[in-house]
């Protein structure tokens, strides 16, 4: 077989899961560190007698390689997919427009070391760094390796046949851009149907371990913090207070510490794994906390670019990358039975044939208006899709559900959706009776109908939740929950307390 002929074998997604490879194992390794990092600083956490989230049914899975590899699918399918789009069209666009002109691959280098630059102007990270190096440089130099053994003709007829159909679906795509397209998305498309509730169940069991590597102090549930060489203990004792209160919990170890303060003189010192940060009087902090913790935030938030990069990288380059993944497997199928042409034809057909189907599914789907004087008919409809329309109204409206007829059924309900956001409205609700359902449906088999309902509690500010939700958080298995359960006691006034 010659090389043309071996060429004719070759699909883009071939180069694509070579970048997504590439940033699955540094994902990989990424989320592992940041897990045992993580576990360290909950066991300080633990060992100094406060409450911790992630508790202690999480704390040894953050040493396995599982939640380390599948949190690492996170950056695979954003950054890593949007890195190799970007570099499979760079590469495609100077071979075959630009042909190969030296003074524009100078211009690529320049603009490549200016992504570099942006990413750690705030701070080196090695990963960061090994996604903008490693990614371009193995799917560009694979792409001009493959390109450089096909005709020009063959090839532009080849790359139309995938590009028509992409920028069809993405202008109707487009046109159902809204506030509310993820949640319809996940209400319509995902939760109706055993797969989609597989996909959310992986995605909120898995994107904290990945989310943790590269969040801000500010977005960390937990902190920790020491004082040292203070000489007055009264003001150390407030300053401590102030620290728990933004849940910066001190603790007698310099080991897996955010935030170090040393008294020195009238100032205090601010540190990050021994570097300076803030230098600050002992008053200016008492006065101004709040603003003193977000600044030393922003100070030592080495990802702030990397999060924006990634995710402009989720809402393009993941669902462009499922319809690649989506079309190269039609298109093996295809192979099986007629020439690579005509495969590449039909797949692009297939894919956007099915894509379409989704679209209208997802069309026919999305809310309905609702008229107010209708809500019990609404909400009594024979159409789940309806009754949650009629949910989401209320929710917005602020409506007092249990005016309403036979409300409390709503919580039984086979639908994930409805019983989402008949909780999200019990939150508005004022009447007593409706508290006890609230906490009925803690015990709901869906994770995020759980979170909500913890959510609700800490929106009605009722204090009989705090020793619901401190017994419930304590033997909880699944760490999404643990976050909204510990919002909501936070929003509900309680406070940790140091128990050794």
């Amino acid at each position: 077989m010659t090389g043309s002929q071996k060429s004719h074998f070759f699909h883009p997604a071939v180069l694509l899961l070579l970048g997504l490879i590439t940033a699955q194992v540094i994902a990989t390794i990424q989320v592992y560190l940041s897990n045992l990092n993580l576990y360290a600083a909950v066991k300080v956490i633990t060992d100094t007698g406060y409450l911790a989230v992630p508790n202690q049914n999480i704390m040894p899975k953050l040493k396995e390689f599982a939640p380390a590899f599948y949190g690492g699918i996170f950056f695979s399918l954003s950054i890593g997919a949007g890195i190799s789009l970007a570099s499979l069209a760079a590469a495609w666009t100077w071979d075959r427009i630009l042909v190969r002109n030296k003074h524009v691959l100078i211009l690529y280098l320049l603009f490549w070391l200016g992504l570099i630059l942006f990413l750690i102007a705030s701070g080196f990270s090695l990963f960061v760094t090994l996604y903008i190096l490693a990614i371009p440089l193995i799917v560009f130099w694979a792409t001009i390796k493959i390109l450089s053994k096909r005709s020009q003709p063959d090839n532009n007829r080849y790359f139309l046949i995938h590009l028509i159909p992409v920028v069809v679906l993405a202008i109707f795509w487009s046109t159902q851009y809204d506030r509310y397209l993820f949640l319809d998305l996940r209400d319509y498309l995902l939760f109706s149907n055993p797969i989609g509730k597989k996909v959310t169940d992986f995605y909120y069991t898995y994107t904290l371990y990945a989310a943790e590597a590269f969040k801000s102090l500010n977005q960390k549930t937990l902190k920790t913090c020491r004082l040292t060489n203070f000489s007055e203990k009264n003001l150390a004792r407030l300053i401590e207070r102030k620290l728990i209160y933004f849940d910066y919990l001190p603790v007698d170890t310099d080991e897996s510490i955010d935030l170090k303060i040393i008294q020195s003189s009238d100032y205090l010192v601010f540190e990050n794994h021994g570097r300076k940060i803030l230098k600050i009087t002992a008053n200016d902090f008492l006065s101004k906390t709040r603003v003193t913790l977000n600044r030393f935030s922003r100070q030592t938030d080495r990802f702030v670019n990397f999060r924006k990069l990634t995710f402009l990288c989720v809402v393009f380059g993941y669902p462009l990358t499922l319809y690649i993944l989506f079309h190269a497997l039609f298109w093996v199928i295809t192979r099986l039975f007629v020439d690579y042409r005509k495969a590449a034809v039909i797949s692009s057909i297939v894919c956007l044939v099915i894509s379409l189907l989704i679209l209208v599914a997802f069309l026919l789907s999305r809310s309905p208006k609702i008229e107010e004087h209708e809500l019990t008919k609404n909400l009594n409809s024979d159409r789940w899709q309806t009754r949650v329309s009629a949910l989401r109204f209320i929710e917005e409206k602020k409506i007092e559900i249990s005016q309403l007829k036979d409300y409390s059924k709503i919580a039984t309900s086979l639908h994930i959706p409805e019983r989402y956001w008949f909780v999200k409205v019990l939150a508005n609700s004022r009447e007593p009776e409706t508290f006890g359902a609230i906490l009925e449906l803690l015990n709901d088999s869906n994770i995020n109908v759980v979170s909500m309902a913890y959510s609700a509690l800490a929106q009605r500010k009722d204090p009989r939740a705090v020793k619901e939700i401190l017994e419930r958080i304590k033997i909880s298995d699944n760490w999404y929950s643990q976050l909204y359960a510990y919002k909501a006691l936070r929003a509900l006034g309680w406070r940790q307390k140091r128990l050794r």
